[in-house]
């Protein structure tokens, strides 16, 4: 059997394309929730959104929105560090273990 058939076989590599599936399976709703859930709010309660912060010009729409944007550079972040951490690792083992 070849090095490819062996890393499919292993169970740690199961494990890890599991466990990154669901990393990345959450994360996605996480955002897709925050996201649609601001559409949502500007179909049906565009008065909220328009409320004044103080007295200022800007509307609560705008920090809500970039907080929208934040969010997706957050939890990307958290993918990546994660990424390059705990699955980086698990790989690592999966290869060694299968090496030649």
């Amino acid at each position: 059997m070849d090095r490819i058939g062996r890393i499919r076989e292993h169970p740690g590599y199961h494990e890890l394309v599991r466990r990154r599936r669901r990393l990345a399976w959450t994360l996605s709703a996480i955002m897709l929730v925050a996201y649609f859930g601001y559409v949502l709010l500007i179909a049906f309660d565009k008065a909220l959104l328009a409320r004044p912060i103080g007295a200022g010009v800007t509307s609560l729409g705008i920090p809500i929105g970039f907080g929208i944007i934040m969010l997706g550079v957050a939890l990307t972040a958290f993918y990546v560090r994660r990424a390059n951490g705990d699955f980086d690792a698990r790989l690592k083992a999966v290869l060694d273990e299968t090496g030649e």
